[in-house]
């Protein structure tokens, strides 16, 4: 059984609903969901003119290998609307997977561990309340340690 973390999140439509169809989606078709943090909001990273994010961290435990899991995350993205068109733009939902089985797993389909994920506190704030003690397999930090050496500025709070 491989264990996956993931972060879920989107800034359009019903942001709150398109989390939980995405949850849904996941358990059934990429396995059994252990834990979900609570929703996070904050405002844009990146390409800001837009409106915020709400963001969730998954414990996902699921047979699938990496590249099969992404695929399978990219088709639940399609199914609730996901449309890229702008890098870093809006989006119904977009789903990545930030750590797997302690391993770094590079292929053209996917990165493990996510590579932005220490910079970003909008993925370590709901990752910690979840795994705040899972060791960054290519840091060699916890997500807590991560979380309080981040240097994002942007205010992430509880929903």
């Amino acid at each position: 059984m491989n264990i996956v973390f993931l972060l879920t999140g989107g800034n359009l439509g019903n942001r709150l609903e398109n989390l939980d169809k995405a949850a849904t989606f996941i358990e059934k078709n990429c396995g059994t969901i252990q834990k979900r943090s609570s929703v996070y909001q904050t405002a844009a990273w990146g390409f800001t003119d837009q409106p915020d994010f709400y963001n969730q961290a998954i414990e996902l435990h699921t047979l699938l290998e990496p590249d099969d899991l992404m695929q399978a995350l990219l088709d639940i993205e399609n199914m609730l609307g996901r449309k890229r068109s702008i890098k870093m733009g809006p989006r119904t939902i977009d789903i990545d997977i930030l750590l797997m089985n302690g391993m770094v797993y590079n292929s053209p389909v996917v990165i493990i561990p996510h590579p932005h994920m220490a910079e970003r506190r909008f993925v370590l704030t709901p990752l910690a309340e979840i795994a705040g003690n899972i060791i960054h397999p290519g840091l060699h930090k916890t997500i807590n340690e991560l979380l309080a050496d981040c240097k994002d500025e942007l205010t992430v709070h509880k929903i």
